[in-house]
């Protein structure tokens, strides 16, 4: 298999109520079964989660991160590890100041599935292509420094490939081997895409096969709580 992602350049700053698809669909020339993979920052502003903050107040977001959180896990001087309603742990209950406006502050989406749903489907409905999409943010992660992009929203590309039962290159049976497919096409795209560039969309094109079908971000990758030790 050889993979190809590309950054979809030129595309103007989202604001409340764009049509992402259309602007995506005038930027690129896309293909049958292409993966696009969309951050999570232009998704918000177009839903409009979006906060106004105090832009002299480096820590007045703080009283909105605990009114997105459901659970606080851990505190640490100014950073907060805290449950959002979606299920995922993250910083800051996922909020976010980088790369929007000063005094401004980007909430996690309602639904990230949903939100890439309406991408797909408006892809299909208006130039008759089968796409998947990706709807990515960046996470940090325990016992490992730096942060990489994973997948808080999927349509058309399945979250996880089950290799459970499938004999591995020497013919041994795998028995716990679940690949989180969306994750590691999230952080691929990001390197395409960078964090300083201002490009939010990528393509991913050759995917295989078997990586489409019907999934959801928060149903099959959320951990639930019974089976988390660390928490």
């Amino acid at each position: 298999m050889r993979l190809e992602i590309f950054p979809v350049e030129g595309l103007p700053e989202i604001r409340r109520g764009d049509d992402v698809a259309g602007m995506i669909i005038d930027a690129v020339d896309l293909a049958q079964h292409d993966i696009l993979v969309v951050t999570q920052k232009i998704i918000s502003k177009a839903e409009g989660a979006m906060v106004e903050v105090d832009a002299n107040d480096p820590l007045s977001h703080k009283p909105i991160v605990e009114r997105e959180s459901v659970r606080i896990l851990r505190r640490r001087g100014e950073l907060i590890i805290s449950q959002t309603k979606h299920g995922f742990v993250c910083a800051n209950a996922g909020i976010d100041l980088s790369n929007v406006e000063r005094g401004q502050a980007a909430l996690l989406p309602d639904d990230s599935d949903r939100s890439a749903r309406r991408i797909r489907d408006a892809i299909k409905g208006r130039v008759g292509l089968d796409v998947g999409v990706i709807i990515s943010d960046t996470f940090g992660r325990p016992w490992r420094r730096g942060v990489t992009d994973v997948a808080i929203g999927t349509a058309g590309v399945k979250s996880i490939l089950d290799l459970r039962g499938t004999p591995d290159a020497l013919g041994r049976e795998m028995q716990v081997t679940e690949v989180a497919l969306v994750d590691e096409l999230a952080c691929a795209a990001e390197l395409a895409m960078g964090k300083t560039t201002g490009v939010p969309v990528a393509v991913i094109r050759g995917g295989s096969a078997d990586w489409f079908g019907e999934s959801s971000v928060q149903d099959d990758l959320v951990r639930d709580p019974q089976d988390d030790l660390f928490r």
